[in-house]
Order: C-alpha cells, then structure tokens, then sequence
C-alpha cells in the first residue's frame, strides 16, 4: 500500500494506491500536519486518530508526504520522525507542499513553470523542469502568507473593527461569525493553529463575491502576493506560465487571471487539490 499525502496547514487530503494506481480505500483526511506549528506527539496523535490510517498501518510499503512547513530540514526530520513511528514498514519520503503543488499543475514532467500555493498559506517557486528554486524564505502567517486564508481572515476582522467595511457587509460579516474581540484573541493567541482559524474568514469572501469591496478586497491581496513573491521571477515568466494551487486560487481564478492582465503575466493551469496528479507522478516513478 502506497500512501500520499497533501498536508496543509488546516487540512491533510490522504490517498492510498498500489503500485498500479488503483485506489484502495476511499480518500482520508485528517487535520492539517504542519510541523512548525504543531509538535511532533500532537502531529502522530492526528494521524493515529484516523481508524483508517490505523488498521492499515502496517500493510504501508511507502509515503509519499507534501506538507506546509517541511520546507526546512528541521520540519522534514519532524515529519519523517512522526511518519516513521506509525508506518514502521514503510520508505518514507518527506518534501515541502511546493512540489505537490508542481507535481500536481505541471502538465508534463519537465515543464518550467512558476508555481504558486494560495491556500491556508501562500508560497511561489520556479520549477526548472528539473529542480525548485526559492528566492524568498517563508517566515510564517504573521509576516508574510499574501493573498492566502489567513491574509484575507485578518483583513475582513481589520476592516470591521475599523470600520471600513460597507454597511451591508458588516451587518453580514457580524451574523456569519463570533466577533466579540475576547472570542477572537483568545483563538489567535491562546488557540493552536490561529493560522487555520483566520483563513476560516475567508469563506466569507467567496460567498460575496456580488460585492464590488470584496471583489477589490481579493485583487488587493493578489497584487500584494504578485509583487512580493512572483515577481522575485520576473525574467522566469516572460517565458513560463505561472500555476496556482490551493482553494483560495481555484476560488479567485476571475480576479486572479484579471490582476495577471495588469501586471503582464499569463496564467496557467489553477488546481485546487493537487494529490490527483501527485499519484500519476508517483505510480510512473516508483
């Protein structure tokens, strides 16, 4: 039994295959398994929880796991350590979630591409065709994270205590969530995953997109993601196209494809989940 893994930092998608592709039982999923956020007995806890995960555990020959936060060698040996403790019969092989995003959107295997990651998160690297080229370190949620969920969480909470939301979006905002202030520091500061909890708020956008604010409040996170981090590959895309991965990309395709008019780049190919491809990949390279 060979196992992928797309792991994000809200939700983990898990599918397992035998070597001919053939899926064995339905797709799993457990929380996020970001190791920069959670430790690693709280990481092995959420995977043993799965009944699923569990009962097979020792029929596992491989993993294959993307994760946010294991695109440093302290969170890849977090991981292999968690993986190698339930899967005691199994290789296991750990990457940053990047590549499942490369593997999942390129449409051939030594396609280059500029490929972006607009989930709970948000990342971008230049895939060569043969190699990922990172030109900006991550720093987390609180510094960086552009145009991901838990950017756009903070802005609609900003925006509402300031005061700079319309009127009927307010009144919307304010029946759809808790937003008593004590509710809301307490799950950013005294909660784990407070990433995960504010890009729950960004749902709120994709429900009102009739709303030319909201409309202008993605594009404004877009352009801000654009400028910090694909343009550090400005030479890269006058000749590649740049993909998308992740649900906040797949739901902001339209603003996305607009800001990429403005701005002179041509989009590619948007996928909300990229494990599908992460099988193909795997099956033809085992």
């Amino acid at each position: 039994m060979i196992l992928i893994v797309d792991s994000g930092s809200t939700k983990s998608d898990w599918i397992a295959v035998d070597s001919n592709g053939k899926q064995l039982i339905e797709k799993l999923r457990t929380k996020g398994l970001n190791p920069e956020i959670l430790k690693e007995d709280k990481l092995k806890k959420i995977i043993k929880k799965h009944p699923d995960l569990k009962a097979h555990k020792l029929e596992v020959t491989h993993v294959f796991f993307y994760g946010a936060g294991c695109g440093t060698d302290r969170g890849k040996e977090a991981v292999y350590n968690v993986l190698k403790g339930v899967f005691i019969n199994a290789v296991i092989k750990v990457e940053e979630d990047t590549m499942a995003a490369v593997y999942g959107t390129i449409t051939h295997d030594t396609e280059a591409a500029v490929v972006c990651i607009l989930g709970t998160g948000s990342n971008c690297s230049y895939f060569d065709g043969k190699q990922l080229h990172q030109r900006v370190q991550s720093l987390g949620y609180i510094l960086m994270d552009d145009a991901s969920g838990n950017y756009y969480g903070k802005e609609l909470i900003r925006e509402y205590y300031f005061n700079q939301m319309p009127e009927d979006i307010k009144v919307s905002f304010a029946s759809k969530y808790n937003l008593e202030a004590d509710y809301i520091k307490y799950n950013i500061y005294k909660q784990p995953n407070p990433n995960a909890y504010l890009a729950n708020f960004a749902e709120f956008m994709f429900l009102n997109k009739d709303s030319q604010y909201i409309v202008e409040l993605i594009k404004k996170g877009i352009r801000s993601f654009v400028n910090n981090m694909i343009m550090q590959y400005k030479e890269e895309i006058k000749t590649v196209p740049v993909h998308f991965a992740g649900s906040i990309a797949y739901f902001a395709q339209e603003e996305i494809k607009a800001v990429a008019q403005e701005m002179g780049f041509t989009v590619g190919n948007f996928e909300r989940r990229p494990i599908e491809g992460l099988v193909a990949f795997h099956i033809k390279n085992l």
